[in-house]
């Protein structure tokens, strides 16, 4: 018997490869699915099975492209609907793999078709059990993710997560590894540890959700202080059902590189937008005007499908060698829409003298030094509320970056203001930044190292806390 872990940090996303006698099989798939082709082909197994959790909300899943590459079959858990060919399970259903099994366990609640895998080695013995969003290290899978059309609510779901857990987890023997989807920053839980698998004892004994003392308080504890799901997680979970073009497909419109004259073409687009995915600390140094930061060393997925449009085009601006990444890591949030991507990139632009932007580096202490003699200054906290909410400056109002797109988000900051923008370390600051200039707001100032500069500083801030809105 062969497992492997396949994790994937900046979508905290954890797929399985699991084999037996040459017969292989893959839990929760992303959409670029070049790995576990190779793993199967390195260790000569045919890949027989791909098995999903759930429909997922926060990535595409590759069950598509893989079924079509392999041959094998998409298995989901009892009561799902798609419009493409899946096995749907049965409850207690088997399916054989080698001299191993995996056993259905249904266990709605994160949605409803949502099912757990039980883990059966050589002898019989329960060995492990893959989770999905049903349970994380640390934390159970949001109940909030119901679909339109559908008549359940938030606490239903939470009933059903708790009623799962008891009848189907929570029995299983201490030893049982658990394998969950996610791990520590994803927005599909609210508490996740940093471990990335774990026990089904360690869980009875540290999970905050598993100690609840009945339903009522179970829903209680999981529904509590649940942020807003990113704006992408519908998107996705519908493209996750209802099928998408293939990942090669996509390539192809955004692997082609246009010259300056087709770029700015392409640009002129109202239809189109400019994505830069150079590190933020580079792109504050120049810029193609216009255009969006989102640095690939950050959650960059994540952020832009919580930001971008799926109705715009894309084009992109990257790093020499960095075009496919880029794309296949946008492709991972479900975005098909690509016009292409600048041939030679920033450095390009530049040497044909065409018009450049940039953004102002400041230094804490020098925020702090302008402060008390600045009338017309305007700090911008772009962190989540809870974020904001454990320490703050005290003159600073608080946007956060998944709302700087909704209308009305920037209506308290005029042209007079002299704005300075800040995040916990400078990744967010930068995508805000590179947003409230699109919308015409120049007079901008990037705080660098964010809070954690700013907090090193006390005895130049006042520093507030915000406890209605501490988590």
């Amino acid at each position: 018997m062969f497992v492997k872990q396949l994790y994937t940090g900046c979508l905290s996303e954890a797929a399985y490869y699991v084999e037996s006698d040459g017969i292989a099989a893959v839990i929760d798939p992303l959409r670029d699915i070049e790995e576990y082709l190779q793993l199967a082909k390195e260790r000569n197994a045919s890949i027989r099975y791909i098995f999903e959790t759930h429909f997922h909300a926060d990535f595409v899943s590759g069950h598509l492209d893989l079924a079509a590459a392999t041959g094998a079959t998409i298995v989901y858990g009892p009561g799902t609907e798609t419009t493409f060919p899946v096995h749907v399970a049965q409850d207690g259903e088997k399916f054989t793999i080698g001299k191993i099994s995996l056993e259905v366990l249904h266990t709605p609640g994160h949605t409803l078709e949502s099912s757990c895998y039980l883990l059966k080695d050589e002898n019989g013995k329960n060995k492990a059990v893959f989770t999905g969003d049903t349970l994380f290290v640390g934390d159970v899978g949001r109940p909030d993710l119901a679909q339109k059309g559908n008549d359940i609510t938030m606490t239903d779901l939470a009933g059903m997560l708790y009623d799962s857990l008891q009848q189907k987890i929570m029995p299983l023997e201490d030893d049982v590894i658990v394998y969950p989807a996610h791990g520590a920053g994803s927005s599909c839980g609210k508490n996740l540890g940093p471990e990335t698998f774990s026990t089904i004892g360690e869980q009875k004994q540290s999970n905050y959700a598993l100690q609840a003392a009945d339903k009522e308080a179970f829903i209680q504890a999981v529904t509590d202080g649940l942020a807003a799901p990113p704006q992408y997680f519908p998107i996705n979970a519908r493209i996750n059902k209802e099928g998408y073009e293939s990942l090669d497909a996509v390539l192809n419109q955004g692997m082609q590189a246009l010259d300056i004259a087709a770029f700015k073409t392409a640009a002129a687009d109202p239809d189109t937008l400019i994505l830069d995915t150079r590190h933020a600390g580079i792109f504050t140094q120049g810029f193609v005007p216009g255009s969006i930061s989102i640095g690939l060393e950050g959650r960059f997925a994540e952020w832009a499908g919580s930001l971008l449009p799926f109705t715009k085009n894309l084009l992109l601006v990257t790093e020499a060698g960095m075009e496919k990444e880029s794309i296949i890591r946008l492709a991972r949030v479900g975005f098909s829409r690509f016009a292409g991507h600048l041939a030679g990139g920033f450095e390009a632009w530049t040497n044909a003298g065409e018009k450049t932007d940039m953004l102002i580096d400041v230094e804490a202490d020098e925020m702090a030094m302008d402060l008390p003699f600045d009338p017309n200054m305007v700090i911008v906290d772009v962190r989540k509320e809870t974020e904001f909410g454990n320490g703050h400056i005290r003159e600073a109002i608080n946007i956060p970056l998944s709302e700087l797109t909704d209308p009305g988000s920037m209506a308290d900051l005029e042209e007079n203001h002299n704005i300075y923008v800040h995040c916990a370390g400078g990744y967010r600051s930068v995508i805000a930044c590179s947003l409230l200039k699109r919308e015409g707001i120049h007079n901008l100032r990037n705080v660098t190292g964010g809070w954690s500069a700013i907090k090193e500083l006390s005895d130049k801030f006042t520093i507030e806390k915000d406890a209605t809105v501490v988590n």
